[in-house]
């Protein structure tokens, strides 16, 4: 394995182990890892990917890792990234659920996630505000902006958020520089649509079909995994709600993302083959997807209209990002132990050079200490 190689394992292992907070703060970290640290690329590149994963089904904070390990060290770096990132969780989760299967209760870690978030705000915070100074290029893209983050805030789907503002940034400014512009793109097709998933029990390669369709088909958050596992897996009586919540709050206290949650419930149903099995079948589309994708980012920056529909994306995607910072801000800082987390975590990451894992850690002993002492 050359140098390039074994750097992009251990940048996306260690993020693997500390990404905690859904995908806006595994982002921020990669931000702070990738282009404050490391320089791989610019900031602006950095933001075109992100504008262009939020367009694609999948976890978008695992595509982003595969986008830099591909531009880091090719097309085996792509896979060097994404495994390093998702094997971490994947471990921990599968661990989970083996105490899980055999003792019936998961260990008490809130203490730690209760740290943990308010830190993750002031992650999110930092990168949104080194993203935005990049993505904002004028007063049109404010506006657009301030559209998103609003309608975001009302609750409309933030991929649909997303396409509307690129295509009507893209139709505005076209329309503004009067230049004509030859469009060339390519759209994946999703064969995986019509898998039948209606099965009696679980084979080992029926339960990779049901979790292949879901990742090739999946948008947004935990909860729309949750909508998804519960029309597959609850609905057909393979797995009852209270079974699928409990794997739903694993893949979100674990680090990295939240499609761990499928190697807990692979585990349920048919042991350590069936969490790997669940495991490869969820994310495999977003190797596949980014691996057709990221050589035609090149061409899009260099195509003027497809620039217009990126710098408008990217906008919408920093928009994006501030709606989830405010809504998790809302949910989050409730009572005075977390509020106190969080200004510590505010001074750490706008006044100091720590890094963000650091926070984290930070983040989780403090809510920990201050639950204890408050008991």
């Amino acid at each position: 394995m050359n140098e390039k190689l074994i750097e992009v394992a251990k940048v996306f292992f260690k993020l693997g182990c500390f990404a905690f907070g859904g995908p806006a703060a595994h982002i921020a970290m990669m931000e702070d890892e990738i282009i404050e640290k490391r320089k791989w690329m610019t900031r602006d590149y950095f933001l075109d990917l992100i504008g262009t994963t939020n367009l694609i089904p999948g976890p978008n904070s695992t595509e982003m890792t595969m986008h830099c390990g591909y531009e880091r060290a090719g097309k085996a770096g792509l896979f060097v990234a994404g495994i390093s990132f998702i094997l971490p969780a994947t471990v921990i989760t599968a661990f989970l659920a083996y105490l899980y299967v055999k003792y019936g209760q998961l260990p008490e870690i809130e203490p730690f996630i209760y740290g943990i978030k308010p830190a993750v705000l002031a992650i999110i915070a930092g990168a949104i505000l080194k993203l935005g100074k990049k993505a904002v290029k004028g007063i049109e893209l404010i506006i657009l902006g301030i559209i998103v983050l609003i309608v975001s805030l009302l609750g409309v789907n933030e991929v649909l958020a997303l396409l509307s503002a690129g295509v009507l940034g893209m139709v505005y400014f076209y329309l503004k520089s009067k230049t004509v512009s030859t469009l060339n793109t390519i759209s994946p097709v999703l064969v995986l649509l019509g898998i039948n998933t209606a099965v009696a029990k679980v084979s080992t390669v029926k339960l990779f079909l049901i979790f292949l369709k879901v990742g090739a088909i999946l948008y947004g958050s935990g909860y729309v995994l949750f909508a998804y596992l519960d029309a597959e897996l609850v609905t057909r009586g393979l797995l009852t709600r209270a079974e699928l919540i409990d794997a739903i709050a694993i893949g979100q206290f674990t680090p990295g993302p939240v499609l761990s949650t499928s190697t807990f419930i692979g585990y349920q149903l048919s042991g350590f083959t069936g969490a790997l099995v669940a495991t490869t079948g969820i994310f495999l589309p977003s190797f596949l997807f980014v691996l057709i994708l990221n050589p035609f980012i090149p061409r899009m920056r260099n195509s003027k209209i497809l620039r217009y529909f990126l710098d408008s994306v990217n906008v919408a995607a920093v928009a994006v990002m501030l709606a989830v910072l405010i809504v998790m801000g809302q949910e989050t800082l409730i009572e005075w132990q977390s509020i106190a987390i969080a200004l510590v975590a505010v001074v750490l990451t706008f006044k100091t050079k720590v890094s963000t894992i650091w926070t984290i850690v930070i983040g989780a002993i403090l809510g920990f200490l201050l639950l204890s002492l408050s008991k």
